[in-house]
């Protein structure tokens, strides 16, 4: 595994978690949720891209 996927999922999780205390405080909770749910698709998005790749690896190690 790679140091810089973790870097890239926890800068997203800081930024999402700083955007959704400045919306819930402003009373933007709609807004807040969303921001939530967008930062949440975009890292299971990475996640998923990183499992195919691990697939790939293993169908060619093992010659599938």
């Amino acid at each position: 595994m790679e140091v810089d996927l973790i870097f890239r999922v926890a800068g997203i999780g800081i930024i999402v978690a700083v955007l959704n205390q400045l919306l819930s405080r402003s009373g933007r909770e709609e807004q807040a949720l969303l921001t939530t749910i967008a930062g949440l698709i975009v890292v299971l998005v990475i996640i998923v891209n990183q499992i195919g790749d691990l697939f790939d690896l293993v169908k060619e190690i093992f010659d599938l």
